[in-house]
């Protein structure tokens, strides 16, 4: 990634200087390559959804880079440059933050997700750090090699080379010098542990609702967890993302899981387990009680992906996942898709052309019955760094992420998304235990360092220790600063160049 953009800013260099036409053809193409051969994946749970994904992302990527084309006419030296990573960088902030549509998953820091030790330096600035760092080592890799090719670097005289080569030497080794201080010198925060106790069921998300009774699927979680349980109690029992859907808001007790959850919990009296659920809040009046529900017998189904937490001193608490995944769980603008998905309905005589889960906009701090507080994000909400942050600010001693990669099968999609897991742990300094449904649960600490996990596509039980930590970190207390300046730069570097391209300006 520190040089993987240089080809594509030399064609550019080079297509300016000879006068090539549409060259936007070039750079869209070279978005759509990247997009399809990293998240192709996406197909295998919704075809129309990851085509979309795709061109749209590209699209998107490309506009930014054409905005920089843009400016090459109005600005001069470097300041086309220094606009083209600056519009980068906040259209990534504004991904992460207020996008309807939202697909963050190329952010450029990602990209290090694997590279754990060499990128300690996000507990600062947060994964927006990382892309910052990709654009200065590329336009720098560029700027030499247009030098050299032009003839400009011996014209220089051997200071102005010194400082060159010295300036991109630290621009690349500096954040890997840094982050290898930062690994070594960082000590593993303990107020306390938890010992955590992680189901993984592998239970096939196609076929969840049609091959086996839910009431099969609670016997075979429980069954997997027992027998650990008999040789050592757990403070906490996880289970993953959406396991059951037989739970009314409201009235939760009732549910057949839940009783049969607490009847396992009398057996294990220490034990609090927390669990991903597709939930609904239930309304029987005449006119809808918005415009995100399904018809109900005389009523209203309001739909919510929720993760719920049975403490084992009788306490329940809900919190409903916000970050939702576009096209499966989420309705964008839907004032305006609503509707037209109703009338669709009514054309061609089916319902739920398009999702409508209900959210809720902020994260909510769930607590042990020993009041230890922790974070629960619910799958996707793992890819947003700033917005995790809101647990630790809660309160949250230590992060749970409960998912079911299971939809993507075999593929790049579920390693991407444990590596973000990874990133989040790093950038909060909070011990992570993950539940997948399929894979890969695992045991994260706070440098981000996997410490222990299981099989992909297996049935598999994981017991660790997570260590309890009130310390934020400086990317918890201030957020993501530099997201926030590469906005502050764009909107004055986007100023710069309508005022160059006003009248009677060059």
């Amino acid at each position: 990634m520190l040089v993987a953009l240089v080809p594509l800013l030399l064609a550019d260099y080079i297509a300016t200087g000879a006068g090539v036409k549409r060259f936007w053809l070039w750079h869209y193409s070279t978005f759509v390559v990247w997009n399809a051969l990293t998240t192709f994946w996406v197909c295998n749970a919704t075809v129309g959804g990851g085509i979309f994904a795709v061109l749209a992302n590209a699209l998107q990527m490309s506009l930014v880079f054409g905005l920089f084309r843009l400016g090459k006419k109005r600005l001069n030296g470097v300041l086309p440059y220094i606009l083209l990573a600056a519009a980068w960088l906040a259209w990534e902030r504004w991904y992460l933050t207020d996008a309807e549509i939202s697909w963050p998953w190329l952010v450029l820091g990602n990209a290090f997700a694997t590279n754990i030790k060499d990128i300690q330096w996000y507990s600062v600035t947060g994964t927006l750090g990382g892309s910052l760092w990709v654009w200065c080592a590329n336009l720098g890799v560029f700027g030499l090699i247009v030098k050299l090719a032009s003839g400009g670097w011996s014209s220089m005289n051997k200071w102005a080379r010194a400082a060159a080569a010295t300036a991109l030497t630290l621009v690349i080794l500096g954040p890997l010098v840094c982050s290898a201080i930062m690994y070594n010198s960082y000590e593993e925060r303990s107020e306390g542990t938890v010992d955590v106790l992680i189901g993984q069921p592998n239970l096939d998300p196609y076929k969840k609702f049609t091959s086996m009774r839910q009431a099969d699927q609670n016997e075979l979680l429980l069954g997997l967890m027992e027998p650990s349980l008999a040789d050592q109690p757990a403070d906490l029992l996880l289970a993953p993302e959406t396991f059951t859907s037989d739970i009314i808001l409201g009235d939760i007790q009732s549910s057949p899981s839940v009783k049969r959850y607490t009847q396992f919990q009398q057996q294990h009296p220490e034990s609090d387990f927390l669990f991903g659920a597709g939930t609904s809040d239930i309304y029987f009046t005449r006119s809808e009680p918005g415009l995100l529900c399904y018809p109900y017998g005389d009523g209203w189904r309001v739909p919510h992906n929720s993760a719920i937490m049975l403490a084992a001193d009788g306490r329940t608490e809900v919190f409903h996942k916000s970050k939702l995944v576009v096209g499966t769980e989420l309705t964008p603008y839907p004032k305006f898709f609503v509707p037209l998905d109703k009338w669709l309905s009514r054309l061609m005589g089916v319902t739920a052309l398009m999702a409508r889960d209900v959210g809720q906009e902020e994260v909510t701090d769930l607590h042990m019955s020993d009041g230890t507080p922790l974070g629960c994000a619910v799958c996707y909400e793992s890819v947003y760094g700033e917005y995790c942050t809101a647990y630790v600010k809660k309160g949250a001693l230590f992060m749970t992420v409960i998912t079911n990669d299971s939809w993507w099968g075999n593929t790049p999609g579920y390693r991407q998304h444990l590596s973000y897991s990874c990133l989040r742990a790093l950038e909060l300094r909070r011990d992570l235990a993950r539940c997948g449904n399929s894979g890969i649960s695992c045991f994260i600490n706070q440098k981000g360092e996997i410490l222990q996990q299981g099989p992909w596509w297996e049935q598999a039980v994981l017991r660790g220790s997570v260590n309890l930590n009130s310390k934020e970190s400086f990317f918890v207390r201030h957020g993501d600063i530099t997201g926030r300046v590469s906005v502050l730069v764009f909107l004055l570097m986007l100023a710069l160049l309508v005022v160059r391209m006003l009248p009677g300006r060059k």
